[in-house]
């Protein structure tokens, strides 16, 4: 699903040049859920964003489900987003006047799917995250997991073959943590491919396999016994 070799970015700082990605070799394979951890520095935020065409390498190579990712102006770009790609962020980025329901929808929207078709695939996506019932709700109105499941069900409503997730659980209590990383489970059974940035062990070891990554090098790579987030929810 995702092959990256020998990517390399740096960023200008100043009179110096910051080496962030330092020759990265990363696969992923279709319904994998990997966890991709490090210091703050280390380049894991990096490295998603590339994953997610939010930033381009200086070198190397990317390829999502047989696609070279490559000198894509933005519109091209978007179109592969959209069609490969659902992203959650720490800070859930939803809009504060919209319900959880027209949050949902926003993406369909963007894509020219007709207003009915909208609705019923947002409220589905809702109803998938056990949030049928708020769909009404504004953000102010909704709890930080609550919020989180909208996000997760408006990255979810494209139907994406890859789920890009930046420290989701970051700004969530332990037991909402584990709340949300059930659904998270839930979505990859389904076969959805999911890469989460994660600085908890504990989230990290609920999924398959744990990538570590220190000053823009991968350190350790490894399969890991999935701990099940439902044994700790009530």
């Amino acid at each position: 699903m995702i092959e990256i070799k020998k990517l390399h970015k740096s960023y200008a700082m100043g009179q110096n040049t910051l080496h962030v990605l330092k020759g990265i070799n990363f696969d992923v394979a279709e319904g994998e859920m990997v966890a991709i951890m490090g210091s703050s520095g280390s380049g894991k935020s990096t490295l998603l964003n590339i994953l997610g065409m939010l930033d381009v390498a200086d070198s190397g190579s990317y390829i999502l489900d047989k696609n070279p990712i490559k000198n894509l102006d933005e519109t091209k770009a978007a179109i592969y987003r959209n069609k490969f790609l659902g992203f959650v962020f720490q800070s859930f980025n939803l809009i504060s006047y919209k319900t959880a329901l027209e949050n949902v929808m926003l993406p369909l929207y963007y894509q020219k799917v007709a207003r009915k078709e909208r609705q019923e695939r947002a409220q589905k996506f809702l109803e998938q995250v056990g949030l049928g019932p708020w769909a009404a709700h504004h953000p102010n109105e909704l709890s930080g997991g609550q919020k989180q499941r909208v996000a997760i069900a408006r990255a979810l409503v494209s139907e994406p073959k890859v789920l890009l997730a930046d420290e989701p659980t970051g700004a969530l209590d332990s037991k909402t943590s584990y709340e949300l990383m059930d659904v998270l489970q839930n979505i990859n059974d389904k076969g959805i491919t999911l890469l989460i940035v994660t600085h908890e062990e504990d989230i990290a070891n609920m999924c398959k396999r744990i990538v570590h990554l220190r000053d823009g090098v991968i350190v350790e790579d490894k399969k890991v016994k999935q701990v099940r987030a439902s044994s700790y929810v009530e």
